[in-house]
Parts: C-alpha cells; sequence; structure tokens
C-alpha cells in the first residue's frame, strides 16, 4: 500500500494525456484557447506507459486519463490499450467531453472501461453553445447515449456558475429518473485561464443541496464509497442518482487517496499545488526505474494536509487553465 506522511491512502492516478480540447468552455479557458504545448513538450506514450506501470507497482490500483480532451489526441486508443493490460491495475477509467468519442465506445467496452465521466453543464443546447462556444451538444447527446447502451456506467460532471446553468439543476436531477447515470454537480473553481470571477464561494455544495432539496424534500443521502469526492443523494424512485462535488471548498482532503500528471509531465500531489516535480524531465534524463521510485516516495512523503495549505504555498497564477492542469 503506497501512503503518504499524513497517513492517507494513494491509489488513484489521473492522468491528463493532452493540454488540447476542441470545445473553449469560458470556466476553463480563455475564447482563444491556449498556448498549447508542442509534441517534444507533450509526454509520450511511452513515457506514460513506463510511469504507469511504475505507479502500479507501487499501489496505484486506478487510473483516469484526462486532458484537456483526452481523445484529440490521436494516439489514445494505444495507450489505452497498453494500459488495459497493466497486472494489479483494477479500474482505467476516462473523463471526456463526448464530442469525439461515441466510434470508440465499443473498443472501450472491449478493453474493459466500464466507466466514463462525461462533461456536460447544460440539457439546452443554446446554453451549451454560450457556455462552450461550440455547437456540439448533439454529439455529446449521441455520446451519452452509446455509451448507456453499452452498459457502461457514467458519470456526469456539470460544474455549478451562477448566472449561467443553475436553471438547468431540475432538468439534470431529472434525467436520473428513468436513465442509470451520475449526475455530478461540482464547485466551480478558479482555474479559468484568464482570471474572471468564478461562482465557488456563492454556488457551494450546500447552496447546490438546498436547490435540489428545494425541487425534491424527500432526496435521500446514500452511502460514500471510501475515497469519494461526492456527497452522493437520490431521490425515491429515480434509477440514477445525484452527486455534489466541493472542488472548491476541499471538504475531503482529508481522505484525497489521488494525485496528477500533467500533459507536460508535472506531478501534482493536489489539485492546488504547483506541481512537486517533473517526472518528464527525469524520464528524459535517463533515470533508472529505481531511482525514481525513491524520487517519488520523498514527494508523496510531502503532500499538503489539504488544498487549503497547497494553494498558500502556490507562486505561479491561481488562473491557470483546467486544461493545463488536468481536467
Amino acid at each position: 500500500m503506497l501512503t503518504d506522511n499524513h497517513g492517507r491512502t494513494i491509489s488513484y492516478l489521473r492522468l491528463a494525456v493532452t493540454d488540447r480540447c476542441n470545445l473553449r468552455c469560458f470556466y476553463c479557458m480563455p475564447e482563444h484557447g491556449l498556448d498549447w504545448l508542442s509534441r517534444t513538450e507533450l509526454m509520450s506514450n511511452a513515457e506514460m506507459l513506463r510511469i504507469c506501470s511504475l505507479l502500479v507497482k507501487m499501489g496505484i490500483d486506478k487510473i483516469r486519463i484526462t486532458g484537456g480532451e483526452p481523445f484529440v489526441r490521436k494516439d489514445i486508443m494505444e495507450l489505452l490499450t497498453s494500459l488495459s493490460q497493466l497486472k494489479g491495475l483494477k479500474d482505467l477509467s476516462i473523463t471526456t467531453n463526448g464530442i469525439l468519442t461515441a466510434p470508440f465506445v465499443p473498443q472501450l467496452k472491449a478493453l474493459g472501461v466500464k466507466s466514463v465521466n462525461l462533461s456536460l453543464d447544460t440539457l439546452d443546447a443554446n446554453r451549451f453553445f454560450t457556455i462552450t462556444r461550440r455547437d456540439e451538444f448533439d454529439a455529446v447527446m449521441l455520446t451519452l447515449d452509446t455509451l448507456l447502451s453499452h452498459g457502461i456506467e457514467v458519470k456526469i460532471n456539470t460544474v455549478v456558475m451562477a448566472g449561467k446553468n443553475t436553471q438547468d439543476i431540475p432538468a439534470l436531477v431529472a434525467l436520473t429518473k428513468d436513465r442509470p447515470v451520475s449526475v455530478r454537480f461540482i464547485e466551480e473553481m478558479p482555474f479559468n485561464g484568464e482570471g474572471h470571477d468564478y461562482s465557488g464561494v456563492l454556488w457551494n455544495h450546500l447552496h447546490i443541496l438546498q436547490e435540489i432539496k428545494n425541487l425534491y424534500p424527500d432526496l435521500q443521502k446514500t452511502t460514500d464509497t471510501q475515497f469519494s469526492t461526492a456527497y452522493n443523494y437520490q431521490v425515491p424512485g429515480h434509477t440514477g442518482s445525484v452527486g455534489i462535488i466541493a472542488a472548491y471548498s476541499r471538504t475531503f482532503c482529508g481522505t484525497c487517496n489521488r494525485i496528477r500528471l500533467t500533459p507536460s509531465g508535472m506531478l501534482k500531489n493536489c489539485l492546488y499545488d504547483d506541481g512537486v516535480l517533473n517526472i518528464k524531465d527525469h524520464l528524459r534524463a535517463g533515470t533508472n526505474d529505481e531511482q525514481l521510485e525513491q524520487i517519488l516516495l520523498k514527494a508523496f512523503n510531502n503532500r499538503e494536509i489539504d488544498g487549503w495549505a497547497a494553494a498558500e504555498k502556490r507562486i505561479a497564477s491561481p488562473n491557470e487553465s483546467m486544461a493545463s492542469i488536468g481536467g
């Protein structure tokens, strides 16, 4: 078992394979996009597979592929195929915006991908365009239907934003009535790439919960899994469930079991830290696996107690993009 200096288990890697995305969601990046990493700045498939293999041997048993948008990376299926074959890896999952995903769903099923997180902030096509600056709503809904038809668990990730999509909360909760989906409402975070105001404080997890309870007074609390970042609920009689993630309030830090690798190879012990070491640089400098394991263990034994402590030590601007952090 891999643990940190606070006795917390580390078993979950979020691996961002690219910073590029085919949407321009205003809460994630500027309208014109970002200064994308060059191909040489990105980790190669071989580099990602090597570090993932080592981390699985050390105790990581869950890997989630994120971005940017993972499916804009041309060789993503090659990487997923290799990762699915790692001995000791119990859970390989993906977070996607769903635009390019539908054609790959049968392959994902065959590889053993059991869960996909689908980013969807509204069920209204016009608001979708306003939020994402792209007309791709139908493609995302096709991916949702395709995933469900193949029996893949779907968690819908909805960032709650004042003045943008709070009116969508009723429709999104209603989506769980007849569909086996988990709709997770997420507090907005400050990582929008340009520093505009965000609503993580106003629409915090308590406000979101009260909004749902106003609609469904009989909302029932369900059991949260050991490392869950969401507070989970169910409307009686509904097939699916509802979750609320206190991403800005950071109420789940005490049980955090995750680490992150950015597209450029930066290890992050916490979403809110600057990054603690660049693994890609060590790989390219010829560091062997035994040396790399010791370097990683040292980093894991210097994790901050929570996201607030990590943020206090930041040097970089807190207004970087989630696409560059790894969603």
